[in-house]
């Protein structure tokens, strides 16, 4: 019995003993990645004065950011700073602050609007992006579908540099690849603006009839100046051949106030 208890004590100390380097092998590394990321971050951040209020925490491999900078636009280059700082950074926590000035909700939400709005002219895709946009205390809510990922980034950039923007909640959308869906934008375009009655809102950008495309559905959204102007646009869009579905939700000016 004896011998027994001795063989089984010297089992369970030749285990712990076994446990024990994994764990070391398991928690060492670790500790020696983040340093080597929190100096390679220093590196990174240290020299530049917009990064003066930013401070980084590393556990893990994930960078944690916090402090405050001037504009969400200096938010967003600190996060993928960090993320580019190091291959084993695993992840970003960005809580930075943006503590720049601040704009009233109702004046950014105007600017906002009409930079959107001119932001892709002369672009074929133009016309077939519907974005909403809400801004409340300086948090920009981002919406609606895009035909395109070049427009899907620029309409986040513009956002990103437009002073006052505290932070943006990204809910936009870009509509799937397709051949189908790229032909029928184009005949839509065609029947909607080659309508006598209808060419004068190609005139300005601003205040164009949107075509959304998406798998082979078509929704108008815009503003007209009346009804029959909205019927009209309803009715060409309709008629063009491949269109599964047409949903119309122009609005006029009258009721838009």
């Amino acid at each position: 019995m004896k011998n027994l208890k001795q063989a089984a004590g010297l089992a369970l100390m030749a285990g712990l003993l076994s446990v024990a380097p994994a764990m070391m092998a398991s928690t060492t590394p670790a500790g020696a990645s983040d340093a080597k990321i929190e100096a390679q971050l220093t590196q990174k951040f240290g020299p530049k004065p917009e990064w003066k209020n930013v401070q980084t925490t590393v556990e893990n491999g994930t960078v944690t950011l916090t402090g405050t900078v001037d504009s969400y636009k200096q938010k967003i280059e600190a996060e993928k700073l960090a993320r580019k700082s190091s291959r084993e950074v695993r992840g970003v926590r960005n809580l930075i602050e943006v503590a720049g000035t601040s704009v009233p909700d109702a004046e950014l939400q105007q600017k906002l609007a009409r930079s959107l709005a001119y932001d892709r002219v002369g672009y074929l895709d133009s016309p077939f992006n519907v974005l909403t946009l809400a801004v409340k205390n300086g948090v920009v809510t981002l919406g609606g579908e895009v035909a395109d990922y070049p427009a899907y980034s620029d309409a986040l950039a513009t956002v990103a540099n437009t002073k006052g923007v505290k932070d943006v909640v990204n809910e936009v959308k870009v509509a799937p690849v397709s051949n189908y869906d790229d032909s029928l934008r184009f005949r839509e375009y065609r029947a909607i603006y080659g309508d006598a009655v209808l060419t004068r809102y190609a005139m300005d950008p601003a205040k164009p009839i949107r075509i959304l495309v998406n798998n082979g559905h078509v929704a108008l959204y815009g503003t007209v100046d009346n009804r029959t102007d909205a019927q009209i646009a309803g009715m060409r869009a309709r008629q063009v051949f491949g269109a599964f579905s047409v949903e119309n939700h122009l609005t006029t000016e009258s009721a838009a106030k």
